[in-house]
Formats: structure tokens, sequence, C-alpha cells
């Protein structure tokens, strides 16, 4: 790498490591503690690239990027965040950072995202400041783990686009969260957010009656794969003909999308229609290491509106971590605000937690969120959204090479990382010959300086 990185962290750990990682790169590094100082460095015209972290002592690092687009339109900002809610992204993006990352951050991967922006300058647009109204300070969708980073990504990447969203995911998992989220920070956030459910449509003059409450908002159909055909038909035609103030349409759906569609639950013309963009929201079982955070933040939700401090116990949190939550996020907030209000002392108890689990649906206690699903059926699942997010459009060609480098890069990664970045018990464990691991470590441009996780 070639350029000079600003970093402004607070952590005098991070800021540490990131010199250290850079200089050894090749780049030059300015680092400090203080957003005063970076914001001089960038009106004086140092650096090409900036990390910066979003609470500092002295301000709001997001609160800076539409200044620094101000003075140095193109400069590259790499947002790095403590804060893992979907708010953070969402307002990184919305502030055109190059790239957002939450901690704990994987430093290889930083060190890629930097290259990228030394050798591609984004151009940066001032966030617009007409016509946005008050937004909700706080949204319950939390989580640090990388299936709901990247969740917030595409949330952030489609929010105001026009395009159509289906949104898939079990039952109390938040899909009516992100719908609203997708409105509440959107271009159509002064309009109305309607949620219909198919006795408002089955009538003849349904359909109109929405479509007037909507007035160009956001129209939400709720559980589409429940709706019988008869008024599917009614949507598409809907959606054919909205009428002078066109809406946003999206729909949600606990039944898989592809399998609705071919068991007949989800008309094909609907499909199509509402699937611009798919979004699927993650079970808990799939994310099992937000468990904890989760239930932090509702014991913290719950201090607020009643004044109980509450937290659990080193045995509590991991009973609540292991246990599979089958009502997904909706059961887990009903459980750890039960537990803040009836725990006998501040620090909740192993004990206390069995007894409200004991009165739980029954449901096998799990480790992590994939260990009882086999790998070929986790790899189909994500293919078929793949090839759902393109619609009725084939990806573009050379798709094999494509997935075979998802795949084999990562693999690689945690390989070496399990072996302690030795290559020759990497190879050895992965059964590829040494040079065939060098050269596929050039090709998928992976770190093989030592590799570390940042805190």
């Amino acid at each position: 790498m070639d350029g000079t990185v600003l970093v402004a962290d607070d952590d005098r750990t991070i800021r540490t490591v990131l010199t250290q990682a850079l200089t050894r790169a090749g780049c030059k590094v300015h680092a400090t503690s203080s957003l005063t100082t970076l914001m001089r460095w960038v009106s004086e015209g140092k650096g090409d690239v900036v990390i910066s972290d979003v609470v500092m002592p002295d301000g709001n690092g997001l609160e800076m990027l539409p200044k620094i687009a101000e003075d140095r339109p193109g400069l590259p900002v790499i947002v790095i965040s403590a804060q893992n809610t979907i708010m953070t992204a969402i307002q990184a993006t919305e502030a055109d950072a190059y790239d957002y990352l939450p901690k704990p951050f994987d430093l290889p991967d930083l060190m890629k995202r930097t290259a990228r922006a030394l050798d591609q300058k984004q151009r940066a647009q001032p966030v617009p400041t007409e016509g946005t109204s008050e937004r909700p300070e706080e949204l319950p969708l939390v989580g640090r783990t990388p299936v709901m980073q990247a969740l917030y990504r595409l949330v952030a990447r489609v929010m105001n686009t026009d395009l159509s969203v289906m949104i898939s995911g079990e039952s109390g998992t938040g899909k009516s969260l992100i719908s609203q989220a997708i409105h509440d920070f959107s271009d159509r956030r002064t309009l109305p957010f309607v949620t219909v459910t198919a006795a408002e449509l089955r009538d003849l003059e349904g359909p109109a009656r929405v479509m007037a409450r909507v007035r160009g908002g956001t129209l939400l159909i709720d559980e589409i794969a429940d709706i019988e055909d008869e008024v599917q038909a009614r949507i598409v035609r809907m959606m054919d003909t909205p009428g002078d103030h066109v809406p946003r349409f999206m729909a949600t759906s606990q039944t898989d999308l592809t399998e609705g569609m071919e068991n007949g639950r989800i008309r094909q013309d609907l499909y199509y229609r509402l699937c611009g963009a798919t979004i699927h929201v993650p079970s808990l079982r799939e994310r099992v290491d937000d468990i904890p955070l989760l239930a932090e933040h509702f014991l913290t939700r719950e201090e607020r509106e009643n004044g109980t401090k509450r937290w659990l116990s080193p045995e509590a949190v991991e009973l609540v971590r292991r246990y599979s939550w089958p009502g997904n996020v909706r059961q887990l907030e009903n459980a750890v605000r039960r537990l803040g209000l009836t725990s006998r002392a501040d620090e909740i108890s192993k004990t206390e937690v069995e007894m409200v689990l004991g009165s739980q649906p029954e449901a096998e206690p799990v480790l992590s969120g994939g260990e009882r699903e086999k790998l070929s059926t986790s790899v189909e699942r994500h293919l078929r959204r793949y090839f759902d997010l393109h619609g009725n459009i084939l990806p573009p060609p050379g798709l094999y090479q494509r997935i075979l480098r998802e795949v084999e890069a990562p693999l690689i990664e945690i390989a070496l990382d399990a072996t302690g970045g030795n290559q020759a018990k990497c190879a050895d464990l992965l059964g590829i010959n040494r040079n065939t691991l060098r050269k596929k470590i050039t090709d998928l441009d992976i770190q093989v300086t030592r590799r570390r996780k940042l805190m």
C-alpha cells in the first residue's frame, strides 16, 4: 500500500496496532485521540484515507463526515465502531462513509479495505438536511455478528431506493422492525407507513382505501404467503396501477420465499413484483453470539423504564446463550424483561434463568448458530438467496469461480488462524501442497502477517 492514513481512536491499543500494521504495509500514518486534531489534518490537506472511531472524547466521528466531504471531496473515510446497532450502519451510509466495520474487527480485513480505499477514490456527497423529520433515538436491532452486520449494510443500501422489498424470517426475528427501520430512515419518512392484512384487501374497495391511506409512503403487506390467491391477484393489480402517489411496497413472510413460490403459496407474478430486494432476517440460532448482547440491551431498557438495574451472572449468561429460543428475539425479550422485574437481587442468577426457561416452549439447547444445520444445507440456502436477489434475471456469468473464491478465502483464512499462520501446518490441515497454498494466498489477496482480533 502507498499513501497516508489518518487514524482517530480514543483507544491507545488500537491506535498503536493500526499504526504498526499500516506502517509495515508501506503507509505513512498520523494517529490521534482527538477529532479536533483529525479535522485540522483534513483541512490542511493531509491524508489519503481516514480511519475513525465514532464515539470520541471531543465529539462524534459520524457527525464529522459531512464536514470532511465539504473540505475534502473524495477523501475515503472508514468508520469503526463498538456501537453494533443498525443505527450506526445506517448513519454511516447516510453520511457517505467509504466503509463501516463493527468492533471487534479483523485486522487483515481492515487492511484490505484500507488498501481498496487508497486505490479507489470515492466521491463523497454532503448529507441533505431539507425535509428531514425527527427520528427515533434507538432501534431494538442489535447485533455484532457478521450475519447481522451484513443485514445492516443491506438495509442501508436499499433504504433510499424505490425497490420493492421482501423480508423473510422466522416468527419473532424482527421482520416488522426491519421494515419500519427502512421507512423511518428513508426519504419517505414524513409519509405514512401502513401495514395491511388479507382482511383489508378482500373487499373490492379495499385496495383503493389502502392506497388512499398510504399516499405515496410505504405499504407493508404482512405475511404474504398466508394470503389467499384471489387477494394476491388483487395486490398484483394494485401494484400495477398504483395511481398518482406511488408507494413503496414491502412484504413479510415466515415461509421460505422460493419454496413458497414453488408450492403455490406465493403467486409467481406477485413474487417477482415484490422481490426487488430480498432481506432474510436471521434467527437467534444463526447468531448465538448476539444473545448476551441482546439480553444486556433489554435489561438496560428495563432500567431506563423502571429504574431497576439488573445484570446476568456469568453462569446465567451462558445458560441464556445455550438455549435455542424458538420464539427468537421476541421470546428472549419477554423472558429477560420478566427476569428484570422478578429477580430478588441485582445480579440475576442461573437458578432464576432456569425457572423462567422452565416455563418456555421446549427446545434443544444449542452451542452455536450452525451446529444443527449441515454445511450443504447452509450453502444451498445462501445460494438460493443470491439467486433470489436477481429476481427473474440470471446472475452475471462466471458464477462458479466467484462462488469457489467466496468459499476458498474464508476457509484458508480460518485455517491460517487455527495454525497460527504456519503455512506448512495449514497446507497439511487443508490437504493441499504448500506451493498450492502459497499461490492461493497470493491469488485471493490473503494477509499472511500476524493474525489477531482487536477487541
